[in-house]
């Protein structure tokens, strides 16, 4: 309730187009990098990754290790590069830089394809909902995913960014005493180092093997760098500088996150041996019901709700951006505001109900692993890379774009559905390594050819807007509008502070961890308050 009343508190920022699905244009680095980690995270981390670590081990470890490196790459390279391109979103700069016509094929691609990884992320929602409560997962898809759909309608990209770190707040919280209660349960570290599975902490196995593991990273730089949701985050901050420091807070989380995120899953494959199959999905709260505190745990399930919700939520935001910003705005040119966020407000409420609706076909198509790595590794190296390529590139044109993007989806999805009738069939790894290399050959061989043949060729007619400076100050608009964000989020995480306090009257036993964590919460949300304002002396003193 409180994540939900945060996120309709916005209802008033988000009246145009900036505001609503760039934020302003000057969200806080730290902020934005914040919701980035949640956005990204959150759909895997309790089913999918938690999945894997109950049944594998410290292989989830090693797998979400890549995405700290392919971070780094992110933003010493990309995240700058997409905010001097000074597009409010992906299909924008598409626009301008390779055509209307392009990008009405990747609008169309990217929207189909938002609806699959939406409805693939609001199924673990269900999971969580169906284990804690035993509710039905259909009833509980239909729930969660209205109720997501509600403040994203209204608030846009700040209440999806503000939603993204208090269930940050919450779940870091939660964790952090899930894992020494864990262990205390078990009887220490060493207990369970003695108890766990053989090959429990290898770091690779048959089915993620060194080449999955490589293949990985390359996908996770292209889908960090390239997913149009994800691009939000680096064009919605001041500067280029700021979208750099939004790519270093993402990869520094996931140095310390895999360990600790991963070791409950992990902890409970020596008390419970017996899941099995899809009962693999709700090893992660099995574990936090059973050791978590009753009031910690109910905060911990919402926040688990929330934060796999929040992925769905940051991509009905992106789907109704480009709907509106780049297909609604070609017909209606001259649309007035209000008929415009009409048109946001509505195309999210669309895009929302039939996210429900592939959310509860998941368990059909083999399940969320199967359908998450699966879409992944098919389409998305060679449907987000060619852009991040033409951002870079002076030599790709419209053409040369579309045609490795529709090749390499070709190759991919013959050795998919094709070759394995005629005996050629791809394991895990060198799926994931087909999908990741084949559209950056392709890129790469035209751009050689195009310099062999043209060596002067250029790109004419693109030249990105004017973007503010690293020392350029936001307009007072953008400074209003993030300091009344920065202030309903130092007010509700003071509420959630004053939650996790108060929970220690019910567990006696684990009374200083909870008293501890929720000071800090409450010491950390006062310091952020726009009146203290501890987020702008840092930034000051960049």
């Amino acid at each position: 309730m409180i994540i939900l009343i945060a996120g309709l508190s916005f209802s008033k920022s988000g009246s145009d187009m900036k505001s609503f699905f760039a934020a302003g244009g000057g969200v806080h680095w730290s902020v934005s990098g914040l919701s980035l980690f949640m956005s990204f995270f959150s759909a895997g981390t309790f089913v999918v990754w938690g999945s894997i670590a109950y049944e594998s081990g410290l292989v989830a470890v090693a797998i979400q290790l890549t995405m700290c490196v392919a971070g780094l790459l992110v933003a010493l390279l990309i995240a700058p590069a997409w905010r001097k391109t000074g597009a409010l979103t992906a299909a924008e700069f598409i626009r301008n830089r390779l055509g209307k016509r392009v990008q009405k094929f990747y609008t169309i691609l990217i929207l189909f394809l938002s609806l699959a990884y939406m409805g693939a992320f609001l199924y673990p929602v269900a999971k969580i909902v169906n284990i804690s409560t035993g509710f039905s997962i259909e009833w509980s898809v239909i729930f969660i995913g209205l109720l997501v759909m509600a403040y994203t309608v209204v608030g846009g990209l700040w209440a999806v960014i503000v939603t993204d770190v208090l269930q940050f707040v919450i779940l870091t919280a939660a964790v952090l005493m899930v894992v020494p209660l864990g262990l205390e349960n078990v009887g220490g570290f060493a207990r369970f180092t003695e108890l766990a599975p053989e090959d429990f902490f290898s770091w690779v196995n048959e089915e993620y093997s060194i080449v999955f593991l490589f293949a990985f990273g390359i996908y996770n730089t292209i889908f960090i760098g390239g997913n149009w949701a994800y691009v939000q985050r680096y064009t919605s901050v001041s500067t280029p500088k700021d979208a750099r420091k939004v790519g270093l807070l993402f990869s520094g989380l996931y140095v310390i996150s895999p360990i600790i995120w991963m070791l409950p899953p992990m902890i409970y494959r020596v008390v419970n041996t017996d899941l099995g199959g899809l009962e693999n999905e709700g090893a992660y709260l099995l574990a936090c019901k059973a050791w978590l505190p009753v009031g910690m745990l109910g905060l911990m399930i919402g926040g688990m709700i929330f934060a796999t919700a929040s992925s769905v939520n940051t991509n009905l935001n992106l789907s109704a951006a480009v709907f509106t910003n780049d297909v609604y705005k070609l017909f209606r040119p001259n649309a007035t505001n209000k008929q415009t966020m009409w048109v946001a407000r509505f195309s999210t409420f669309l895009f929302g109900i039939g996210t429900i609706i592939v959310a509860l076909m998941v368990p059909a198509l083999g399940g969320i692993v199967e359908v998450v790595l699966t879409v992944g590794a098919v389409t998305g190296c060679s449907l987000y890379g060619p852009p991040i390529w033409a951002i870079f590139s002076k030599r790709h044109t419209g053409n040369s774009i579309l045609a490795c993007t529709l090749i390499g989806l070709s190759i991919n999805l013959i050795f998919k559905f094709i070759t394995p009738f005629f005996g050629l069939a791809l394991d895990r790894s060198y799926e994931m390594l087909a999908g990741a290399i084949i559209p950056l050959a392709l890129l790469l061989a035209y751009e050689i050819w195009a310099k062999v043949t043209s060596p002067e060729t250029k790109v004419m007619g693109y030249s990105s807007p004017e973007v503010k400076t690293d020392d350029q100050a936001d307009d007072d608009g953008t400074a209003e509008q993030n300091s009344y964000g920065m202030k309903v989020l130092s007010i509700t995480m003071v509420i959630i502070g004053l939650l996790v306090l108060s929970i220690s009257i019910f567990s006696p036993s684990e009374r200083p961890l909870v008293i501890g964590m929720g000071a800090f919460i409450s010491t950390v949300a006062i310091l952020i308050h726009p009146r203290v304002s501890i987020l702008k002396r840092l930034s000051n003193n960049d």
